[in-house]
């Protein structure tokens, strides 16, 4: 692990969001420390390929992988209201899309999947103070259809 690679992946750390390589490299000239954008998409791409970060397909941008190497693909809710995000994996349905695909007589060689809607704590936030939860309506409607 190079020092470059190694301050690209502890700014990935220390986020508490996605970062973009532009991101990155305006926290890096904070601290001092000068990489240009190429470099460091180059650098993403290689810790995406180790497993140790992951590039959401929705925004094109980058969170460190909190999962290491567990078991199955690697998916994400994200909360629409407050951009929260997790990471989960799942054999189950990493075996269903790899079956799905075969069936279509493609063969898959990895997944990648987010999830949007409310995270628990925006769901609860608006009942708190007593107005009916955003997206409870909308679910209820859904279901009804």
């Amino acid at each position: 692990m190079t020092r470059p690679r190694e301050k690209v992946l502890e700014v990935l750390e220390e986020a508490e969001k996605p970062f973009s390589p532009y991101d990155i490299q305006k926290v890096l000239a904070r601290q001092g420390k000068h990489l240009n954008h190429v470099t460091i998409y180059r650098i993403l791409d290689l810790l995406c390929h180790l497993n140790l970060a992951h590039k959401l397909p929705s925004s094109g941008k980058f969170v460190k992988c909190s999962l290491g190497n567990k078991a199955g693909c690697h998916r994400f809710t994200v909360c629409r209201q407050c951009g929260a995000i997790q990471e989960f994996a799942t054999n189950e349905l990493c075996a269903e899309e790899s079956k799905f695909a075969c069936n279509l007589g493609f063969h898959p060689e990895r997944h990648i999947s987010e999830t949007f809607g409310l995270c628990s704590n925006c769901y609860k936030l608006p009942e708190k103070a007593g107005q009916a939860p955003k997206g409870k309506a909308e679910d209820a409607q859904k279901n009804s259809i």
